[in-house]
């Protein structure tokens, strides 16, 4: 007789932290050999929700079941135990170690160390076979690009038996394409028989990939529906709580003097690589130029050198007419005190620290500011105040002032970011990856902030991986490839294949030359 108990049953899980009702009697059934999508926005729960099915967090209340048995799960040791798997946002592996050795490592088989590896290699070979996870073990995972090292995260999880497999935001940090991979990966687990739970909060993934959805709203369980039976705008009203657009309302831009002007502008990196070819660009007052691309194409180091993080290696860049690489004091507080706002890509790396409380993280790049400043101390209540008017504008959870950053979410520490730059209305406004782990609520608030400051006579440049975010947000759409720009074009004029195109380097006269052959 078949088994027909799900895979995994959650009945009536609470969680609390303090004061914050967390998970409040969350029930989910997950059936077997199916892909389940837990949507909601940032601080839903969701990320929680599996943390305690996953032995980080022990439920307050409530029963997990797996196949059927009642399951006490209490650390990832007994969630392992169990046959699940999670592969987490930020990888928890070590970037020293070969693959084959953050595979193996905690379940080393024994004393004799080199019997163990053998035996892990041939197991890794098939499994790599079975699933189409294709990894050279013996490279060093920090220097695998990002979506190797998510495969090497769910080879590990797999080396360990799960049956079931938790990704929590799995796409967060790949390229459109390196997602499409993991789809089909995902797609012949399935296939095989196991259970996949997907945490995301975009709906392009649960319509392409999932057999069924489940939608948490502050905490609580609000919806589950079969995935064929939706559509994105009922996810979407559902995991908000109110009609959301997916596509931004906005006005033809009205374009007015050129306020940043790009000439010939490269940059080599520190072992002599050039990462920035010959660059021409202009920004305009009342206008937002987008940069397409394939991650690692050469964006990043663009917005690092005209954010003054980095000087470039040649090439002039001018602000209101005035050339700013040849001055003394091309920095990234002097462009900011002359008006030049920069919302990093990376906003744990160069947009936060962390241990700071949210009110700290409010002032950051702006701590000189006189009315932060009393004598030789900071000006506490001042900050507190700042931080208190971003969050209530932008809608950050929880709205605590006082908790450090590392205690956000990874969308809510992004509206900090945000805020923080936004907030100082710059004349100039450089964006990396501004939607980048935000949930669909707070994209659309973005968006129509970023309209309203374009709208206001403000010259904006967004750099995004995500080709429909360029394509709604922008006037004009620059593609850059191996560091330089390969084309041009307006908004309107701009269609997938276009741009898919010049992401993989064809320019637009090689296309015209092309199809006169």
């Amino acid at each position: 007789m078949t088994d027909t108990s799900p895979a995994l049953e959650l009945r009536r899980v609470n969680k609390r932290f303090g004061p914050v009702h967390a998970n409040k009697d969350i029930s989910l059934s997950v059936d077997r050999g199916t892909i389940h999508g837990i949507i909601g926005e940032n601080g839903a729960g969701k990320s929680t929700l599996m943390s305690i099915v996953y032995g980080f967090y022990e439920a307050d209340s409530g029963e997990i079941l797996v196949n059927g048995e009642a399951c006490h799960i209490d650390n990832p040791q007994s969630s392992i135990a169990a046959g699940i798997g999670m592969v987490h946002q930020h990888f928890m592996l070590v970037d020293t170690f070969t693959v084959l050795e953050n595979i193996v490592l905690g379940v080393e088989g024994g004393f004799r160390l080199t019997e163990g590896l053998a035996t892990a290699r041939h197991e890794l070979e098939r499994l790599e076979e079975e699933y189409a996870l294709d990894v050279d073990v013996d490279a060093i995972v920090g220097e695998l690009p990002v979506g190797l090292r998510q495969r090497v995260e769910i080879l590990k999880a797999l080396y360990r038996g799960a049956e079931i497999l938790i990704l929590d935001e799995p796409t967060g940090v790949l390229t459109p394409q390196e997602a499409d991979h993991l789809f089909r990966i995902l797609d012949t687990l399935r296939e095989q028989g196991k259970t996949v739970i997907l945490i995301t909060h975009k709906l392009r993934e649960i319509m392409a990939i999932t057999d069924n959805v489940s939608v948490m709203r502050r905490g609580e369980m609000v919806a589950h529906v079969k995935t064929q039976d939706t559509n994105r705008e009922q996810l979407a009203e559902l995991m908000v709580g109110r009609s959301v657009l997916l596509q931004v309302e906005k006005q033809k831009a009205q374009p007015r003097e050129t306020l940043v002007k790009v000439q010939n502008l490269s940059y080599l990196d520190g072992d002599g690589v050039p990462r920035l070819k010959n660059i021409d660009l202009e920004l305009k007052a009342g206008e937002i130029l987008g940069i397409a691309g394939v991650s690692g194409n050469g964006q990043s180091e663009l917005l690092e050198v005209l954010g003054g993080i980095v000087p470039p290696s040649s090439g002039s860049i001018q602000y209101k007419g005035e050339e700013l690489v040849k001055s003394k004091n091309f920095t990234a507080r002097t462009l900011r005190k002359i008006g030049l706002g920069h919302v990093p890509e990376d906003r744990h790396r160069s947009g936060l620290i962390l241990s700071f409380e949210a009110n700290e993280c409010t002032i950051l790049g702006y701590q000189d500011s006189p009315e932060y400043n009393r004598g030789l101390r900071l000006d506490q209540s001042a900050m507190v105040k700042t931080c208190e008017q971003h969050i209530e504008k932008f809608d950050v959870r929880p709205p605590d002032p006082h908790l450090k950053a590392s205690g956000f979410s990874g969308g809510n520490q992004q509206k900090l970011v945000l805020a923080r730059e936004m907030e100082q209305n710059p004349d100039v406004l450089l964006v990396g990856q501004p939607t980048r782990g935000v949930d669909i609520g707070a994209i659309e608030f973005i968006h129509n902030q970023l309209i309203k400051m374009r709208d206001a006579g403000k010259a904006i440049l967004v750099v995004s991986v995500e080709i429909d975010e360029v394509m709604s947000i922008a006037d004009r759409i620059a593609v850059m490839f191996d560091g330089e720009i390969v084309g041009e074009l307006d908004a309107e004029d701009a269609t997938e294949t276009k741009l898919g195109l010049m992401m993989a380097g064809i320019r637009e006269t090689q296309k015209a030359e092309e199809a006169a052959v």
